[in-house]
């Protein structure tokens, strides 16, 4: 066992640990925000969360919007589009399917990425990719199935589906503009981007604004401050971790959402769960690489079996 484990990087630096700490928060938003679709309509609800989030921010960091530069805005709103979607879709798609089912199919993105890579970019996946991405299809069917007795997908499968190639993008974006903006300002410009694309949604979604309610209230604004927090430590700890590490580390948050869940008194089929597990065993797989035979004994390898 100790030959296998030293055979993978488990170091964490500070920015790793943080992003751990930001998952655990990222995961227990989602039985939150399950419950508010009961007064209110998803794309009302996550622009309103959004703009909160914008406000907060701007508020605390005013004095650093009088640098926003052009690069900052344009990555920004390329980030903020993608949140938008992202966060749109998936808080749709839980008017209809439970918090810990819609955490497991958010992280089918992680080994999608590298199917849209090669459909978009001409990059053949590995092999690694590949049996990732077959271990999550076939746990994505078996978590979907239960609840209609076939492997069927609803609506509320689809809609979360779509929105994980959003947030693939957002990550890679992020990572992308990494290093090259101001963390607090790009933060701003794009939450402020995510909170009026999610307003635009409401339109053909034909949602009207929903009646007042102290429920509404505080959960748009403690998912605004909780946002807040996790965009801007994304931008500022993929300053120094790679897409490929962070998205392995975001694999831990339907785990955290799934635990919110169960205590919350949510339970999956044993077939979901199952389903479950063979999802984030797809996501990690996906990102592990498979060590080179070509490299001589005792030689390091850029190709060894590690998580990025």
């Amino acid at each position: 066992m100790s030959a296998f484990l030293s055979r993978y990087k488990f170091a964490f630096t500070r920015q790793e640990i943080v992003l751990v700490l930001i998952t655990m928060v990222w995961g227990g938003t989602f039985l939150a925000v399950h419950h508010a679709m009961t007064v209110s309509g998803p794309f009302f609800f996550v622009g309103t969360r959004f703009a909160t989030a914008a406000v907060v921010l701007g508020m605390l960091s005013w004095r650093t919007l009088r640098g926003l530069t052009l690069r900052e805005i344009k990555s920004g709103a390329l980030i903020g589009i993608a949140i938008g979607f992202g966060y749109g879709l998936q808080t749709y798609g839980m008017q209809t399917i439970s918090s810990s089912k819609s955490a497991f199919i958010t992280a089918m993105y992680v080994p999608l990425v590298p199917l849209l890579q090669w459909l978009f970019l001409g990059r053949l996946p590995g092999l690694m990719s590949w049996i990732g991405v077959v271990l999550a299809f076939i746990g994505l069917l078996l978590l979907a199935g239960p609840d209609g007795g076939s492997l069927t997908l609803g609506t509320g499968e689809v809609a979360t589906l779509l929105s994980t190639l959003a947030i693939a993008a957002e990550i890679i974006l992020i990572g992308a503009s990494a290093g090259k903006v101001d963390v607090r300002r790009v933060t701003i410009v794009q939450l402020a981007f995510a909170s009026l694309l999610a307003f635009v949604m409401m339109v053909p979604n034909g949602e009207v604004v929903p009646a007042f309610s102290p429920y509404l209230l505080f959960s748009a604004i403690g998912l605004g401050l909780a946002s807040a927090l996790i965009q801007v430590t994304m931008n500022w700890a993929q300053r120094s971790v790679s897409p490929t590490r962070a998205t392995v580390i975001y694999a831990g948050e339907p785990v955290w959402a799934g635990i919110v869940g169960r205590i919350a008194g949510e339970r999956l089929p044993g077939a979901a769960l199952i389903g479950a597990a063979l999802i984030v065993s797809g996501v990690l797989v996906s990102e592990l690489k498979l060590k080179s035979k070509k490299k001589a004994k005792g030689q390091p390898s850029p190709d060894n079996v590690e998580i990025n």
